[in-house]
Order: C-alpha cells, then structure tokens, then sequence
C-alpha cells in the first residue's frame, strides 16, 4: 500500500487490494508486510537569533495557518523553590491575564478577531513553560505581535491574579475527590521520592502565597531567549520569516538561567505498597511501575515496543487479560516518560472493589511473563506494526510534525533520527524485548498504589508486602482500617 502524506515521502507497509466488501471476512487482524516503512520528514530550517534564541521553521503551504510553539528552557515547574509548587504554571497562565498596554479582555477580543489561539502552561515536572499560538498566516504579523506583547510585558494584575488564586483552591478541593489524583499525588511521590517531580499539584498555602511581585520575579529571571526554542511551522517561508522574528524579539534580553537539574531519580529497591483510604468506594484505582530511563537511553526504541505489547493499546496483553477474557475493568494500560530525567514505566486502571486481587494477580503474572517467557514472532510482528502505524497516521498532523522536530533538537538526537524511527522499532528483537523488562520491570520492587476501600482491599494488598495507609488528604493514617 503506497501513501501519500504531504508532510512525508512514504513507501508503506499492509497489503493492497480491492476486494468487495461483502465478501471481505473479518479476522480482527493488521494487514501484514515485510516491507519497512521508509520515511522522510521535511528537515526544518535551524537558525539562531542575535539574542541567543534558537529558532525551528517547517513550511507547510497546504493550508494558510502558521503554529508556533516557544519552549522557555529552565522556566518550568522542575525549578521551583521548596514550598512554592505552582509558581511556573501561574505564571505562565497569567501571561493572557493583561499586558502593560492591555487587559485580559482586549487579548481575548484581539485574538478573536484575528482568528488566533494562544495558550501557556508548565507541567508539574517540566523543566519548560511551553508558550503555543496559532492563527491565519495572513494575520501573522498581527497575532505574533500580539503574542510578544504577551511573553515580555505581562502585567500580571492583581484583580486577576485574586479570581486564579480562588479558582485554583476550588480545584484543589475538587481533585482530592477523585480516585485518579489520589492515586498519581502517591504513586508519583512513591517513585520520586524527594526529587522535585514528585510534586503534582500546589498547596492552598503555596496558592495563597502567590502574588503579583513573585510571578513578575519568576518571569524576570527565568524568560530568557538563550537556552530557548521557538518552532514554527506552516504557511510561512524561512527566508521571510527570520527577519521578522527578528524585529519582533530583537529586544527580548538575555538573561543567565540557571538549568542544573536535580540528581536523578533512582529505581526502588524493595517492593512497597500504598493504600489511599476511600471508605465505600466501589472500585479500586491501581497504579504500579518504577523508575525506568530517560530520554536520550540506548533502551528508548525496545522500551517503546515492550510497552506497546504489554499494556499500549486495546490489543495489549494486560488489556486481553483483564478485560476481554477476566472482565475485571473497562480498560487497563501501561506508559512510561521519559525526559532529561528518567521517569517511571507504570501500568494501572480501575478495577471493581471485589476484583481488585484478581486483578493484581494478573498485572504481576503479565510482568513476570513478558520477563521470563520470550514473545513470539507472531505477537511481536504486530507489535511492531502498530507502533509504526501509529507513527505514520501521526506525520498527518502539522503539530506532531513540530513536536518530532523539537524532541530531535532538545535531545540532541541525530538529524535522521525520525526517518530511520520505523526502521529502529522493526528491528527490535524478541531478546530486546526480554532484555528491557527484565533491566526495568521488577515485580519484586515495583512500588504498588491502590485507592479504595481500605477495610475491603487491604488484606489484598497485603498479600504483597507491608502497606502504608493515607487518607484522601494525603497524610499518614496511624490507625488503618481492620
């Protein structure tokens, strides 16, 4: 089957045919080839501003819409002082909240009126505040203009910053009645431990502490444009383009960011389970996993086909094993991150309360057996057909196209590192595949988190160790429940 992807030159993999559909027998199975999928990625145009800023372009002239996308190295939430979780996010979201020369409803009608977007967030454990804008390309100069208004002379006022301030402690109290917080807040501290990624949400006492001063200070000595990149991508044309951006942010000064990230996170050496404590819940939520690798591991390629087989979509083993033959939950998956850091490979979902120890047996009889038992070509050929299908239907969205671009210049990976990805994960043999679960999968020392009824699945979760009991608050029950 031969595709054609703008944003692509592909020579794919599957089988072609014209058969009449009523006699078309379906066997719920991929089409399947030997050929690899041969891809090339437009390269984008890389340059580097007077002020230090590094700048990525890829045309795209097939709609006139442009996407720009400023990554602000060292400004995210991994860098914030002790005690003050949330002062990146705040202050990236209060950038829309008012200008020098405009207030937060004179941004909202502009960007209406000329049809653009914009958005700025920083993750908890990010090292990046992302600030992203898209609009028409024939209005560019006026919604990048507007877009710097934005990034260098916020005002953060402090009538707006009172309503974020009261919105914020509503959806604190909302998020710890959901099973889902409670269990990445643990799970997220259990596997982190006092590195500053194990932070996922403020406090109400950091929240009432932010004020206009500390978001301006924040934006002062953290928004620089030398460790900074901005993608673009579009109806746009580098030669054009580059002027302008640099009269656009000619004026943007360079300040010194300190980007020295913290030690690493280290995997767990002993198994350790927790129990977060909802009385009455009818179901429980499970996560379990540990630290893995980071983002630049020789292991990356083979840790993306493991996961894919054991929990990365609807035909994964643990979801054909607790759903479809157990029927234990709706669904049930597995994922890692992996960053400048290493970050945690983690499997979970929710189980109903009285299936929750058949469900654990199955979540460690799957990771036991992809250790010990090599996959089979058959399983491992599908495997690996579905990720490089995913990343193919992926080369459609201009966005995707810039987020490959700028994982490649973050990490530092080799030029051709997209176009020889489906090559890589085809290539992963059923030794990588054991080879990787048995470095990073450990059923001896996984950390296990469980939210639910604790009188009903304690004595479950016993069974695997010694289980430390919170409440919904996140603080240390000292009677747990019989």
């Amino acid at each position: 089957m031969a595709a054609s992807f703008p944003w692509a030159s592909m020579k794919a993999f599957g089988q072609e045919g014209a058969t009449p559909l009523s006699k078309v027998e379906r066997k719920n199975k991929a089409p399947v080839s030997k050929t690899v999928l041969q891809v090339k990625i437009p390269k984008p145009v890389e340059t580097k501003l007077k002020n230090g800023l590094a700048v990525l372009i890829v045309e795209d002239h097939r709609f006139p819409a442009v996407q720009a996308e400023l990554r602000l190295r060292g400004a995210g939430a991994l860098f914030e002082p002790p005690g003050s979780p949330g002062l990146a996010g705040a202050t990236a979201e209060m950038l829309r909240e008012g200008t020098k020369t405009r207030t937060s409803e004179q941004i909202a009608e502009e960007l209406d009126r000329l049809g653009a977007t914009s958005w700025a967030a920083s993750g908890f454990g990010s090292p990046d505040v992302v600030l992203g804008a898209s609009g028409l390309s024939a209005n560019f100069d006026a919604w990048f203009a507007l877009l710097k208004d934005i990034l260098l002379h916020p005002a953060f006022p402090a009538h707006e910053l009172a309503r974020k301030k009261q919105r914020l402690k509503v959806q604190l109290r909302q998020q710890r009645s959901s099973s889902g917080f409670l269990a990445e807040e643990r799970f997220s501290r259990a596997v982190f431990g006092s590195h500053p990624a194990a932070v996922v949400s403020p406090t109400a006492e950091a929240v009432e502490a932010l004020t206009p001063e500390a978001l301006a200070a924040w934006h002062r000595e953290r928004y620089s444009p030398r460790n900074s990149i901005l993608a673009i991508a579009g109806d746009v044309r580098p030669a054009e383009l580059i002027p302008k951006l640099e009269q656009f942010l000619g004026d943007w000064r360079t300040a010194e960011v300190k980007e020295t990230l913290p030690p690493n996170p280290a995997p767990a050496s002993a198994r350790k389970i927790y129990l977060v404590d909802r009385p009455d819940s009818v179901q429980t939520t499970v996560i379990l996993g540990d630290i893995a690798i980071d983002r630049r591991s020789e292991d990356y390629i083979p840790m993306v086909v493991l996961n894919h087989l054991l929990g990365g979509g609807s035909a994964s083993r643990l979801f054909l094993n607790l759903r479809e033959e157990k029927g234990y939950t709706y669904g049930v998956y597995s994922s890692f991150s992996a960053l400048e850091y290493p970050g945690p490979w983690r499997a979970g979902g929710n189980m109903r309360t009285e299936v929750t120890e058949g469900a654990l047996k199955e979540f460690f009889y799957e990771i036991r057996r992809v250790r010990e038992e090599k996959v089979t070509d058959g399983p491992l050929e599908e495997t690996k057909r579905s990720v490089v299908a995913s990343f193919a239907l992926s080369l459609e969205r201009p966005a995707r196209v810039l987020s490959f671009a700028l994982t490649r210049k973050i990490y530092h990976l080799p030029d051709d590192y997209w176009d020889t990805y489906p090559a890589k994960i085809v290539a992963v043999s059923a030794d990588d595949v054991q080879r990787v679960a048995r470095k990073y999968l450990n059923p001896e020392t996984l950390q296990l988190v469980a939210v639910g009824d604790g009188r009903k699945i304690k004595p479950m979760l016993a069974k695997y160790g010694a289980v430390e009991v919170y409440d919904s608050a996140g603080a240390a029950v000292s009677a747990p429940p019989l």
